[in-house]
């Protein structure tokens, strides 16, 4: 076939310059027969090669063609790339051709020896509010000023393209469950099929084919809210791909830049507003809006139930000598008094309450992870006024010492220079147990004015917050009688009798 410029040069020299075939014939080396058919046809490309030939790699081929037969039999995560091949050609054989033709020869051979290729997707049309997906995504935030990884739960309706996503700082069970729970509640509803990937939450052993052995927890919960799981093949997460596009996109828009939040229920308020606002979005092949969608999916859901699932997690444990119970492999403290004794404790996504005959003795927020302690300062109060040695190294008093007013400190050096040690630590221990009674910032206003008026003592603190303290009002008793008053001026008179 002749080259592009070729072919114009003939056809312009007949068309424009009037030459004769012979002429060309003698001019170009090209018989009269392909001018012919120059001047007759269109330029038709190049023909390709019949078969392409490796001058550098043909000694080579029989050993490339062996690595992709035994791919077959491997995980596709783990079979050879063609930059593989060529860094094993290199190295095992002595290689010394270019990569590119190594990559060339892997690309065209991988149909032949039966590798599948990229995979061709199937356009749907889901039904109106009858599937959703579910999946986890990973990012970080600033939290309280302390960097933090957060996972966060979403959930995306397939016909409408609606998403939900709440963070959670960890992909337990519980936060799985809560998530769901939120989700039904954003969504007004129940998805009748929710899919998923072969996530522990919900799958204890992956069976043959599409069979799954559940988790029993998930059985009930799934059970309750009515719903039926499908689960994606293994190592095909995009079978539920809208989902796998909202943890992206989520992290890129609800999550740049970086969170700076005081708590992670702040966080969770800003996604709740994305995910609310999120709407004028057109899904590929939708003539609608999301929010025009999700107002047409909203009435083809399941309802609620009347009361949501009992998301809580109770533990039995006997207080130790640290005064604290381990629950989920951490520990919570417990008002000293209760050592040796069971006590129970309820905990939910984030919260511990810990309750002894029926009465609730402490509450905390929730911790993940091995070995960490949440202790509540005035737990350990009453023992470190008995013990005022370890006043300074308990790790209880160390925790809060890193966030308490400057004030407490200087008070507490004040009580003792002028106390002496042991008394002044007890007596400041007075002044922090009037957090229980007090409002804080009324506590730190009354030992900013002792530290101004000189005063050495607790006491001093206590008066201060009976003085500021709100004035006691009384009513009038109901059908006392009235005391008449009487005229005392009289009484100036009787100075001239006597």
């Amino acid at each position: 076939m002749l080259r592009m410029d070729q072919y114009s040069y003939i056809r312009t020299a007949v068309r424009v310059y009037k030459k004769g075939i012979r002429e060309l014939s003698k001019e170009t080396g090209h018989s009269r027969v392909t001018i012919r058919k120059v001047l007759s046809e269109e330029h038709g490309g190049y023909a390709p090669r019949q078969r392409q030939h490796y001058p550098a790699l043909d000694g080579y081929l029989k050993i490339i063609d062996g690595w992709l037969e035994s791919d077959k039999g491997v995980p596709r995560k783990q079979r050879h790339t063609a930059r593989r091949i060529y860094h094993r050609l290199v190295n095992e054989h002595g290689y010394g051709g270019s990569e590119e033709a190594v990559r060339r020869y892997v690309r065209l051979s991988k149909p032949r020896i039966g590798l599948d290729g990229p995979e061709v997707f199937v356009v749907t049309d889901p039904d109106c509010g009858r599937e959703a997906e579910v999946d986890w995504g990973r990012a970080g935030a600033i939290i309280r000023g302390h960097k933090t990884s957060i996972y966060y739960f979403c959930m995306r309706s397939r016909f409408s393209g609606k998403p939900f996503v709440r963070a959670y700082p960890c992909e337990k069970q519980q936060a799985f469950f809560d998530g769901h729970i939120r989700a039904f509640e954003f969504f007004g509803g129940v998805f009748p099929t929710l899919v998923y990937d072969n996530l522990k939450s919900a799958v204890q052993k992956i069976l043959s084919g599409r069979g799954r052995i559940e988790q029993e927890s998930f059985l009930r919960f799934r059970a309750y809210y009515t719903f039926a799981p499908r689960f994606c093949n293994a190592g095909c997460g995009h079978e539920k791909g809208g989902t796998e596009g909202l943890v992206g996109y989520a992290r890129r828009n609800f999550l740049v830049p970086v969170p700076v939040v005081d708590s992670l229920e702040e966080l969770n308020d800003k996604l709740l507003e994305e995910c609310i606002r999120y709407g004028d979005h057109r899904i590929a092949g939708r003539e609608d809006t999301v929010r025009v969608l999700f107002e047409k999916e909203r009435d083809h859901l399941l309802a609620l139930p009347a009361v949501p699932f009992t998301n809580v997690r109770l533990v039995e444990a006997k207080m130790d000598h640290y005064g604290t119970i381990i629950a989920d492999k951490n520990r919570y403290s417990v008002p000293s008094g209760y050592r040796g004794l069971k006590i129970r404790g309820e905990l939910t996504v984030d919260q511990v309450d810990l309750f002894y005959a029926g009465k609730r003795i402490a509450h905390h927020e929730r911790v993940f992870g091995n070995n960490k302690w949440v202790l509540d300062p005035d737990h350990y109060l009453g023992i470190l006024q008995r013990k005022p040695g370890a006043f300074d190294t308990a790790r209880v008093i160390r925790q809060w010492r890193a966030t308490w007013p400057e004030d407490l400190e200087r008070l507490l050096l004040r009580f003792k220079e002028s106390q002496g040690e042991t008394k002044g630590i007890k007596d400041f221990i007075t002044v922090l147990m009037l957090y229980r009674q007090y409002d804080a910032r009324e506590v730190e206003a009354a030992v900013s004015l002792v530290l101004e008026r000189g005063v050495h003592h607790s006491s001093g603190v206590k008066q201060l917050l009976l003085q500021t303290g709100p004035e006691e009002t009384f009513e009038p008793l109901k059908d006392w009688p009235v005391t008449p008053t009487h005229d005392v001026s009289v009484y100036g008179q009787l100075g001239g009798v006597l």
